[in-house]
């Protein structure tokens, strides 16, 4: 079925262009037209990229196969790569041309824990209990170097002029790699940033998600038998049930946006004996860094508190924070036009089909694949949803963002059903259509001056006098510290 989709896809894509109801502009871009092209012309191969990806199943600061598939396939390319940036062996840079401007792009490609799913509609795990992409990140990172290498063609035949850079960006899903990349100044020097995340919907992405924080509480007190001599004993587990009954009764008392998740990594081994030792994993959410802060020291008190009424010891590290997304107006519309013009994303009957089961397995109405291109959304002062470490990129380097349909409308994200769409036609559509649309909106940034001085004017105007900096501990990324 893969072997015949691609066929028709490889075969009509450069003419016909089937995957989108494109309309006609009044005055076709031929730089635009050109991207679009290379992109047809690479279809075939994005596609396998994404399945090498899909299959390897690798998480965070792990995506060793990964990192060397997308920076191998950017060196066939002709892009010059640097590996191992920010401390991170599986992070890196790949970049062509020279000058200004310098236009950047983001790729991810971490999976989730628990998530390996085959490619059909229902629940059904490849490798039991291993990982999955269950965000979508096998085709994010591949569409953005699609992108990124469709404009460095232009750049070596001459038809624009500056520097195109593609980040390999691993371990977004847990501890934001991306803070560490900008903690070593590889950012500083772009002109505007490029991004896309997959998503049951495609759009123009104007909502500034959630600041977050993350980190780890530990309670040691003294193991004793738990029937014979529990007087001897001071018990972590009591302190820890202590600590988390705070957290519960603390949410009735903070705001609406606020989110407070956590996660008991031990809670002690066994039933006879009192526990010495426990440990979990908080994270605090705002919609802004600045409501985040008071929520989140707050919290971390409370560990003290927890601490003295089981009379053991604490001690809470910081694993890292993100900040939400600096959103860029001005560049969303111009993304926003190269959308409109490339049209909805087209579907065969029988990729309806598959979504629709996707949708019943996950207790969804049936409705299918939505297919439109929506206008651009007002940015919402309280946007809630999930967190990205895209956030400190839009800090430091104004920043453009686009959500791609990869699976069905409703599908839960973060689960099994966005890993079998994403290792199918579904998502392969998406990514091709977020590689055209990135590309088509990086033309217009490396042709127009005054769009890059507006996009800039708008970043200053609403970063103000505010002085970024990372919430990220001293010394390296913790590479080691697993799930």
């Amino acid at each position: 079925m893969k072997k015949c989709y691609l066929a028709i896809a490889t075969a009509t894509v450069l003419t016909a262009s089937p995957l989108f109801a494109q309309k006609k502009a009044t005055k076709p871009d031929p730089l635009k037209q050109s991207v679009q092209q290379t992109i047809d012309a690479r279809f075939a191969d994005m596609t396998e990229l994404s399945d090498k990806i899909w299959s390897f199943e690798e998480i965070a600061f792990q995506e060793t196969q990964s990192a060397a598939a997308l920076s191998g396939y950017a060196e066939e390319l002709g892009f010059k790569v640097t590996r191992g940036v920010g401390e991170i062996p599986t992070a890196f840079v790949a970049e062509y041309g020279s000058g200004a401007p310098i236009i950047g792009i983001l790729g991810e490609f971490d999976a989730l824990p628990g998530l390996s799913q085959n490619k059909v509609p229902f629940k059904s795990p490849l490798h039991e209990d291993a990982p999955g992409h269950g965000c979508g990140h096998n085709l994010f990172g591949v569409a953005s170097l699609s992108a990124a290498a469709a404009i460095k063609d232009l750049i070596a035949e001459g038809k624009l002029q500056g520097t195109v850079r593609f980040y390999g960006t691993p371990a977004e899903e847990k501890y934001f790699g991306k803070l560490w990349m900008i903690r070593a100044g590889l950012m500083d020097d772009v002109d505007v940033m490029m991004d896309w995340h997959p998503a049951a919907e495609t759009k123009t992405a104007v909502q500034k998600g959630l600041a977050l924080v993350d980190f780890i509480v530990e309670f040691n007190g003294q193991a004793a038998h738990a029937s014979a001599d529990p007087w001897n004993g001071r018990s972590a587990s009591d302190a820890l049930e202590l600590y988390t009954s705070g957290i519960n009764y603390y949410r009735e008392h903070i705001k609406p946006t606020v989110r407070i998740h956590y996660h008991i990594q031990d809670g002690g081994q066994v039933v006879n004996v009192v526990p010495d030792y426990s440990r979990l994993w908080v994270r605090v959410r705002d919609t802004s860094r600045e409501g985040l802060e008071p929520v989140w020291k707050q919290v971390e008190k409370m560990a003290q508190g927890a601490a003295i009424m089981a009379n053991v010891d604490y001690k809470v590290t910081l694993v890292s924070g993100i900040h939400e997304i600096l959103v860029n107006r001005t560049g969303s519309a111009v993304l926003q036009k190269n959308l409109e013009t490339l049209g909805a994303i087209i579907y065969t009957e029988e990729e309806q089909t598959f979504a629709k089961k996707i949708q019943e397995a996950t207790g969804k109405p049936q409705i299918g694949i939505l297919s439109e291109i929506t206008p651009m959304e007002e940015t919402e002062e309280h946007s809630m949803g999930g967190s990205t470490d895209v956030g400190d990129v839009s800090w430091v380097v104004p920043t453009i963002r686009l959500s791609a349909t990869t699976a069905p409308n409703g599908t839960p994200w973060h689960s099994w059903a966005v890993v079998a769409s994403g290792g199918m036609s579904i998502g392969h559509k998406g990514m091709g259509y977020a590689a055209k649309a990135l590309a088509m909106t990086m033309v217009d940034l490396f042709q127009n001056e005054s769009l890059r001085t507006e996009i800039q004017a708008e970043f200053k105007e609403k970063k103000g006098d505010y002085v970024y900096k990372g919430i990220v501990p001293d010394g390296p990324p913790p590479l080691d510290a697993g799930y």
